[in-house]
């Protein structure tokens, strides 16, 4: 529905009146002016409501576009944090398996160092062994020498 307010006279305008003798030709120019009045309040009430309804459908349209923004803008994030938690998962797993390897490294060298330290130990132990039954020996040649027996002749213990 197109309107105009080209064909309707505005509310500062006046119709020129015919005779001010006239009274009945005054009344319908003041009748005539009343109606006109009336349909063009009506049309201005009518363009405000149909600009009132193009502001909102503005405002419905834009709010719509707003909320599928958002919608995109939220899915990119979604999409950028996917991307964020793959490429840190690769990280700490490629990490955990540096990690594993510098550890097993580690446990071999550790493993060969107490293998030297073992093989210490035992020949320590063997020295241990050796001096305990040369010490018994000797023990047991002076229990002798005390009894007055040689050592051939002492009782082993």
């Amino acid at each position: 529905m197109d309107f105009s307010f080209e064909d309707l006279p505005s509310a500062s305008q006046s119709t020129p009146k015919k005779d001010h003798g006239d009274s009945q030709t005054a009344t319908e120019d003041v009748d005539g002016d009343s109606s006109r009045e009336k349909s063009s309040n009506m049309s201005m009430n009518e363009s405000q409501e149909l600009h009132n309804s193009s502001s909102i459908d503005d405002i419905s349209r834009r709010v719509q576009e707003l909320v599928e923004n958002i919608n995109h803008s939220r899915s990119r994030d979604q999409e950028e944090m996917d991307g964020f938690q793959e490429k840190l998962v690769e990280k700490v797993t490629e990490m955990c398996q540096q990690m594993k390897g510098h550890m097993y490294t580690v446990y071999e060298e550790n493993s060969d160092e107490m293998q030297v330290k073992l093989q210490e130990l035992s020949q320590v132990l063997d020295s241990c062994t050796k001096l305990n039954h040369e010490l018994l020996e000797a023990s047991r040649a002076l229990a002798c020498l005390r009894e007055g027996l040689t050592v051939s002749e002492a009782p082993e213990q």
